[in-house]
């Protein structure tokens, strides 16, 4: 942390993904993260301008620190957006700004990062399980992409967040009709992703793909609208899609598991699934997460859990920065 910066100061946090840009401030240890505002990156030509239009808002904060996570890979100083028309240099928003230090983090590595501060109220347990102390963690989940990375303890004992882009693995599919639906997104993509039907965009391909598969034809409905009608039980083709979507999210998420050996537990966070209320605990999230042959035992004693906390990115920003935030009065 810069020793300049007095432990009450405040320090911009940020939580951009593909569609909105979430904003707030810290001041310190124990004090709860506040002023956050949410403002459409649509809106705003890069990093900069949508702070800048934030800092506006929340009426001029003299901030010095900032720590921003991102739904994009960072890999060096320039940023350019997967899922929008953002692109930047980090060092040039430093200073834009007027900061004298900002990180930036991949948004699945800020969520890595607030995992361990999570609890209670913050986590819904979904089936069996429970955690290895120390054991990795992994976490995964479907907003505008599909977002995955994952907590390590090192030697000396500090958890150690690892950034990946596990929405980009192959799609994997678990049964006939998974295949035949893969089948069909061929035809369009040459490499069909976890995330091309794991996601926001995802769930809008799998309710196409059904369609086609059943006969029917498609109407142009957005990812909110599928689920509203899956939700409803007013659309076959809807309802299929989204209990799909869980029962493929559970197969990545099994995935994700044997492969880090995350008996930590396996935490689901993203827009798509906190939009789903009951519905995800009854669905077959679950049944795909354990269905994995001779390692079904294995599977069912790691946990996992859906994200509840309201800000978990922006608890992972403050911890970037070596603040561990209070939580507001409930």
């Amino acid at each position: 942390m810069n020793h300049t910066t007095p432990a009450n100061a405040p320090r911009l946090l940020g939580d951009i993904g593909g569609t909105n840009a979430r904003f707030a401030l810290v001041h310190g240890d124990g004090t709860p993260i506040t002023q956050e505002i949410t403002l459409p990156t649509g809106q705003y030509p890069d990093l900069a301008a949508a702070a800048q239009a934030y800092l506006q808002q929340a009426g001029q904060p003299a901030v010095r620190e900032a720590c921003i996570a991102i739904a994009n890979p960072i890999d060096g100083d320039l940023l350019k957006m997967t899922n929008n028309h953002w692109q930047f240099s980090i060092e040039a928003t430093r200073q834009q700004l007027g900061l004298n230090s900002l990180l930036m983090l991949n948004d699945w590595e800020a969520m890595a990062m607030a995992a361990p501060a999570l609890s209670g109220a913050d986590l819904e347990q979904i089936g069996p399980g429970e955690p290895v102390p120390d054991a990795p963690k992994g976490l995964i989940g479907p907003g505008t992409g599909l977002g995955v990375s994952s907590l390590v303890r090192s030697r000396r004992g500090d958890w150690v967040p690892i950034a990946g882009e596990g929405g980009h693995v192959s799609l994997a599919p678990t049964c006939e009709r998974e295949a035949d639906i893969l089948r069909v997104l061929w035809r369009t993509h040459a490499h069909v992703s976890a995330e091309r039907v794991i996601s926001g965009m995802g769930l809008e391909n799998l309710y196409k793909a059904i369609c086609e598969l059943n006969g029917t034809e498609a109407e142009p409905l957005v990812a909110a609208q599928v689920s509203e009608r899956a939700l409803a039980a007013q659309d076959v083709a809807c309802e299929e899609a989204l209990d799909r979507m869980c029962r493929l999210l559970g197969n990545a998420a099994a995935n994700l598991a044997v492969t880090l050996g995350a008996r930590g537990g396996i935490y689901i966070g993203g827009g798509v699934i906190g939009r789903l209320g009951d519905y995800f605990a009854k669905s077959g999230f679950r049944a795909g997460f354990e269905a994995k042959g001779r390692f079904a035992n294995y599977m069912k004693r790691i946990p996992t859990y859906v994200i509840r906390a309201e800000q978990p990115a922006l608890i992972g920003c403050a911890m970037g920065l070596g603040i561990q935030p209070g939580r507001q009065a409930a």
